[in-house]
């Protein structure tokens, strides 16, 4: 399997393949991450490494903005996820490439950043300015019958997007613009659906496309039902993907 070294942006949020994220980078370790990816050669792609905590905090406690401005934030690389970080994330996370890192003249930066591929984290280290991890690439394996539960999530997916937004709604993907290949469905309405980050972490992890695409199948019902007895809901709002901070 092949391995790398790559720089670690833990996030209360999950990356998936062929998405793009928006990040709001302030804190002093991840400017350090950014300073130095500005330093790879525009030629090659500004990898890091997107994993979803499981138990920590995205932002050092005390940090600018949280609660108690006046107590002394926690420093350092590992700050906000105890002893052994590797303890408070995911296994699985989702390799990033940094296609646009804009400095703001306060020092922080706008970035948007696309997943690229699925990685295990092997380890963590905290020896530099931010967290680095040792990674492995997780390969991506279609799985028995993933062309025929690709066609029918992407039926499920339409019907729950008109029951989220509404049915005169004219906003919404159409048959015409959705994909065909099995994988990138997968990931699309993975990261289009309206779910908790458990629930996120589990299709990105899952063994295979097909197994993927069965639980997102579960998943679209289970939710369209429940928004068929939510005629209140503020569905348009759920629809629209925040800036993720740091």
């Amino acid at each position: 399997m092949t391995t790398a070294h790559l720089p670690l942006f833990p996030l209360n949020a999950v990356l998936f393949p062929g998405l793009v994220m928006p990040l709001n980078i302030f804190e002093e370790r991840y400017r350090a991450m950014m300073r130095d990816l500005l330093k790879t050669d525009e030629s090659e792609p500004r990898r890091f490494v997107v994993v979803a905590i499981r138990d920590g905090h995205e932002v050092a406690p005390t940090a600018s903005g949280l609660p108690d401005p006046t107590s002394l934030p926690e420093r350092g690389p590992a700050a906000g996820f105890g002893a052994e970080p590797m303890n408070s994330f995911h296994e699985v996370g989702c390799v990033a490439d940094a296609t646009t890192i804009r400095e703001r003249p306060d020092g922080s930066f706008e970035v948007l950043a696309t997943g690229t591929s699925r990685v295990k984290l092997l380890s963590v280290d905290t020896g530099g300015p931010y967290l680095t991890a040792e990674v492995e690439a997780v390969e991506e394996e279609a799985g028995e019958g993933a062309g025929a539960l690709a066609e029918g999530v992407l039926r499920a997916f339409r019907s729950y997007q008109k029951r989220l937004a509404g049915a005169r709604e004219r906003s919404l993907s159409t048959s015409d613009d959705l994909p065909e290949e099995p994988s990138v469905v997968s990931y699309l309405v993975a990261a289009a659906a309206v779910l908790d980050t458990p629930a996120k972490q589990r299709l990105l992890q899952a063994p295979n496309t097909a197994a993927r695409l069965r639980e997102e199948l579960k998943l679209l019902r289970a939710e369209t039902a429940v928004i068929r007895h939510l005629p209140s809901l503020p569905a348009v709002e759920l629809t629209k993907a925040p800036t993720s901070p740091n």
